[in-house]
């Protein structure tokens, strides 16, 4: 148990506030011995290679992306909870009730596809084709994501001829070029790559991501692939990367909005030669799912941190709760709230904005037992009591990261959040993003 967690159950001081947790599996019960960061992304697993170029759907910057396992493998997907809900995500879902075996997933960014109706979907199944007849793969093996501006037509011709130059550039070092290329209002690619001993074995997992702005996972997250050599049955998968997500994606915020294009995808393609993951529970599926949950809260840490506009990265740790859920109830709420997102911005410790989002989170409390604590300085104490310094205060809130801990002193149920402050810079991007 990490100790901010442990402490705040009992009431005292947390430790020092740059300490960081996932707030999932890995921290709670599972640590998985040899699991290590190296470098590289999408391509870091043996048998995959990827393409990012610029097509012309942006004015210069490359703006589509190929990923493609050399063999068949399992799939797993996430997809956005919003109703309205982008061509590609619905072609995505079609595919996925067809298989679960598949071996390319094309991307474009600068234009989501979204809201364009027939002619929308028509294109969708368009650059499936396209990556399909590049690759000499099946149609029904090509999974397909759009990213950008919403309500406009993609340029599908200019596409699809895309799609046949990317094909031509597949490479293993091509994942630095593949996370560019699925890139909007991010100011940095977002890769991660690690590796764990299965018996003996190197399992490596790559993946990318985007995201940067209209970021309240529900389910979902933004764009991020995540791709393994590990050998997995699509059902596993399925499991793992819905808990995970859930732990990961569904707990960071930037502004509260939840996207029209989420989506998660995972590939498996079992080329380690390690043995495979057959059931979804058990130290092997365990082993599995640590690695995987690290990936993804690794990656959505990345897209807090690249917020528009954002000065500061805050976690936050609801503890004490009367169960998981109400704890991560509350914690969403904070994240999201507007007020206390400004308040850090203006490095104010306005405890009550805290608070007062925890009050309307619909959690059952008694809010004279709840402490928050910014860092390691008790702000509020049981029974209102406040006795804090000011300035000691504002020290910790002029930090680049922050971590805010509330103990509702309910329960054992604990919960991570993380988010970013709102800035005016945040305003001035998204005023203009179209232009």
């Amino acid at each position: 148990m990490n100790n901010v967690t442990e402490h705040n159950r009992k009431g005292v001081i947390p430790g020092g506030s740059e300490q960081i947790h996932s707030g999932g599996a890995v921290a709670d019960h599972l640590t998985l011995p040899g699991l290590k960061e190296i470098p590289g992304g999408i391509t870091a697993p043996k048998g995959f290679r990827a393409a990012g170029i610029h097509c012309g759907v942006k004015k210069s910057k490359r703006d589509l992306c190929l990923v493609v396992s050399d063999v068949p493998a399992s799939a797993a997907v996430v997809l956005t909870t919003n109703r309205v809900q982008a061509a590609p995500v619905l072609v995505t879902r079609e595919q996925m009730g067809r298989s679960r075996v598949f071996r390319a997933i094309v991307v474009n960014s600068g234009n989501a596809n979204a809201c364009t109706g027939d002619r929308g979907m028509e294109d969708a199944w368009a650059m499936v084709g396209a990556a399909a007849s590049a690759l000499n793969v099946g149609r029904d093996e090509v999974l397909v994501s759009s990213t950008g501006v919403i309500g406009q037509f993609l340029p599908i011709g200019t596409i699809t001829e895309g799609i046949k130059k990317a094909a031509a550039f597949l490479s293993p070092e091509g994942g630095g070029a593949a996370a560019e290329a699925i890139t909007t209002t991010d100011t940095f690619v977002k890769e991660h790559a690690l590796e764990f001993d299965w018996d003996g074995t190197r399992v490596t997992m790559g993946g990318m991501a985007k995201g940067s702005g209209m970021i309240a996972p529900n389910m979902a997250t933004m764009l991020a692939f995540v791709t393994t050599d590990a050998a997995v049955a699509p059902a596993v998968l399925h499991s793992a990367l819905s808990r995970a997500a859930d732990r990961s994606f569904n707990r960071i915020s930037v502004d509260g909005d939840t996207s029209t294009n989420d989506m998660v995808a995972v590939l498996a393609n079992g080329e380690s030669g390690a043995e495979p993951f057959t059931e979804a529970a058990g130290p092997h599926y365990e082993a599995f799912y640590a690695a995987l949950e690290e990936m993804l809260v690794t990656l959505s840490k990345m897209i807090v941190k690249d917020g528009e506009g954002a000065t500061k990265f805050i976690e936050i740790n609801v503890t004490g709760a009367a169960d998981e859920a109400s704890a991560v109830k509350a914690a969403r709420a904070i994240a999201n709230s507007n007020l206390v997102k400004t308040a850090i911005n203006g490095e104010d410790a306005n405890w009550g904005r805290i608070l007062a989002a925890v009050g309307y989170s619909g959690v059952d409390f008694d809010p004279s037992k709840v402490e928050i604590f910014f860092g390691n300085v008790p702000i509020l104490r049981r029974n209102y009591t406040i006795d804090f310094s000011e300035e000691e205060a504002k020290k910790i809130l002029s930090r680049k990261e922050i971590t805010i801990t509330v103990c509702l002193h309910e329960g054992e149920g604990s919960a991570s959040f993380w988010t970013c402050d709102l800035s005016k810079e945040y305003v001035a991007i998204n005023a203009n993003y179209r232009t």
